[in-house]
């Protein structure tokens, strides 16, 4: 499913909406963010989070890798591999615990752990279109699908 997302707004808005469906679903989802560098996947991260409640700043997590927000119904991890030079250093940081218990796990540059992850619950891949973007968004497991289908895609 591809969707046109005209504007900042329009992105937060689709990670909002995502994060409503998801929260009423519980486990450990992981989402995969693809796209280059200014695409929006900050943008979808933060309109994620604020749907969940959060209002503070969500900075892209490009310096500190991971960036935790425990909120008042579950965990939310928003994780930038953009600076991983070997995936072998996601056993170092401790990346499979973070499979653990009622998160959501949101990765952004997924390619960079290799083989390391298992496969996303949801892949969203952003593009740069013009002034908007487009952002495409695809099943990785059963609970994807599902979502997808409570998103009504």
């Amino acid at each position: 499913m591809s969707l046109r997302l005209p504007d900042p707004e329009a992105t937060e808005s689709l990670g909002g909406r995502i994060a409503t469906v998801l929260n009423r679903i519980p486990g450990t989802w992981l989402i995969t963010l693809q796209g280059g560098l200014g695409a929006g996947k900050t943008t979808l991260v933060r309109g994620f989070l604020r749907a969940l409640g959060y209002d503070g700043r969500v900075p892209s997590p490009t310096y500190t890798l991971i960036e935790p927000y425990d909120l008042e119904h579950r965990s939310v991890l928003h994780v930038d591999l953009y600076r991983l030079s070997d995936p072998e250093e996601l056993e170092y940081l401790g990346f499979r615990e973070l499979f653990s218990g009622d998160a959501v796990v949101l990765v952004e540059w997924p390619e960079r752990a290799g083989g390391s992850l298992p496969a996303p619950d949801l892949s969203i891949s952003m593009e740069v279109s013009g002034s908007g973007r487009v952002a495409s968004i695809h099943a990785g497991t059963d609970r994807g699908k599902d979502l997808l289908g409570a998103l009504g895609c």
